[in-house]
């Protein structure tokens, strides 16, 4: 029995992609062939004028990275020649980019071995807002970050927490009875 390998699974998934849209379809995604026929495009979009941006990250996370990178590395090695390098931080076994869905149930298990309540992928953008406002960072630092252009943005992004209020009421304390 021949084994299918990658080649004979994109070209079921061509197969099985839909027919031409009709105008304006935005429905397909990746999938939409008016798109790049099917194909994943990767842009970094950047404002004009705008640098590349530096993020300095906290040491444990670093050392977390470097572990992932040297277990991929096993991984490549792994897949030979059918390894594709779309240089990625978090590709799937061969490579490629991840299936959203993947994505979505990795983030699920997370939460629920975390004991967090239930909430979007997206939502942790919000709490990283929220924490380092509680860690006192500045929220211009905050928008840098989270890589926003304006700072209103920034404020919808952060949450106003009792942990916020009691720190606000005890440096009005500090400021106006010590």
């Amino acid at each position: 029995m021949a084994q299918e390998g990658p080649c004979h699974a994109l070209q079921a998934a061509q197969e099985a992609l839909p027919g031409p849209c009709r105008d304006g379809c935005q429905f397909h995604a990746q999938h939409c062939p008016k798109g790049l026929g099917g194909a994943w495009a990767f842009k970094f979009k950047e404002p004009r004028g705008a640098k590349a941006r530096t993020l300095a990250l906290p040491a444990p996370l670093v050392r977390e990275l470097r572990a992932h990178w040297r277990k991929q590395k096993k991984q490549r090695e792994a897949a030979g020649e059918a390894w594709e390098d779309w240089d990625l931080c978090f590709p799937n076994s061969l490579g490629k980019p991840m299936e959203p869905r993947d994505d979505w149930a990795d983030w699920k298990w997370l939460i629920k071995a975390a004991g967090v309540r239930d909430a979007r992928l997206h939502d942790a953008r919000h709490t990283a807002a929220t924490l380092l406002l509680e860690q006192g960072v500045d929220i211009s630092v905050v928008q840098e970050i989270l890589g926003h252009s304006t700072l209103a943005v920034t404020k919808r992004y952060t949450h106003v927490t009792t942990r916020l209020t009691q720190d606000a009421a005890a440096r009005m304390e500090r400021a106006l009875w010590t």
